[in-house]
């Protein structure tokens, strides 16, 4: 049996799509600024070697969008969306493998219904924390079923089948996961280290020569600017201190899955499953608290 994170509630694809939305928004937002500031940089850099003024038209042009997009970020906050979103979708992706292992709160009892509505109610909470994101949801997906036949058919399934999907589907997927963005994060941003610093040796090596030939005239400044542009893209990307968080937990998350190879009973598969929840959501709570560093 294989499950897919279209076998979620509506309202995980709901947040999940508006997250992934919100994102690109907020990064081709400090692409953009970043990018016209380094080319304004550069046609005033240019400026005074041509008596048209239309290179300084250009630049203060330039200038203008980057103000434009600057005051766009601050107003419209697509990274307030994007972090609100990506709470949503992992709070719901976690209530729902503990409704599909029977695991706390919603173990078995003798009416299925019970356990149906309390976890309908959570979802209704986790969406009433978070009424910001109202506007943004996809109706579409919103009005799928909260619980799927899918869900239902894991749910249903032994207290070993579960306790061996839990490990494949849910930990093992996950482990995979946070190792593969752990080396992801780290290469990026080794790359966009170097660069930072090829940019600013640049720059030292054009103002020996300018001492040397206090006449030439070279773009330090634009080298300035660029160096610095890159500085801000891998501050605002947290290569770094994604790179050591998943990496941290995508070691926790194995550690986890090696402490028990066989569960007895539906107790211990419940305390199994809120060790492993718990486990995900520390890395979320750190992730989303880096918003506001």
């Amino acid at each position: 049996m294989k499950f897919d994170d279209k076998d979620l509630p509506g309202l995980f694809q709901s947040a999940d799509t508006a997250s992934i939305k919100e994102q690109k928004k907020f990064f081709n937002g400090i692409f953009w600024y970043l990018t016209l500031l380094i080319i304004a940089a550069l046609f005033a850099f240019f400026a005074d070697d041509y008596p048209n003024p239309i290179f300084k038209i250009i630049s203060t042009v330039l200038f203008l969008l980057t103000l434009f997009i600057m005051i766009w970020l601050r107003v419209s906050r697509p990274d307030d969306i994007w972090y609100n979103g990506r709470a949503v979708a992992e709070s719901v992706k976690t209530r729902s493998w503990r409704w599909m292992m029977r695991a706390e709160p919603y173990m078995d009892c003798d009416n299925i219904e019970i356990v149906r509505k309390h976890f309908v109610n959570d979802l209704k909470t986790i969406l009433k924390q978070n009424e910001s994101l109202i506007g943004k949801l996809e109706i579409s997906a919103s009005i799928e079923e909260p619980i799927s036949e899918k869900m239902i058919e894991i749910r249903k399934l032994n207290l070993s089948d579960r306790f061996n999907f839990y490990r494949q589907d849910r930990i093992t997927n996950q482990a995979i996961w946070y190792t593969n963005k752990s080396k992801f994060n780290k290469k990026r941003a080794e790359m966009w280290f170097w660069t930072t610093v090829s940019l600013h040796a640049l720059a030292i090596l054009l103002l020996l020569y300018n001492i040397y030939d206090p006449k030439a005239k070279l773009p330090i400044e634009v080298i300035a600017v660029a160096a610095s542009s890159v500085l801000t893209w891998l501050q605002s990307k947290k290569h770094n201190e994604l790179s050591s968080s998943y990496s941290l937990t995508a070691h926790e998350i194995i550690l986890i899955k090696s402490e028990i190879n066989r569960i007895e009973t539906e107790e211990d598969l419940s305390e199994y499953i809120m060790n492993c929840e718990n486990a995900f959501s520390r890395e979320h709570t750190q992730w989303f608290a880096r918003k506001n560093e």
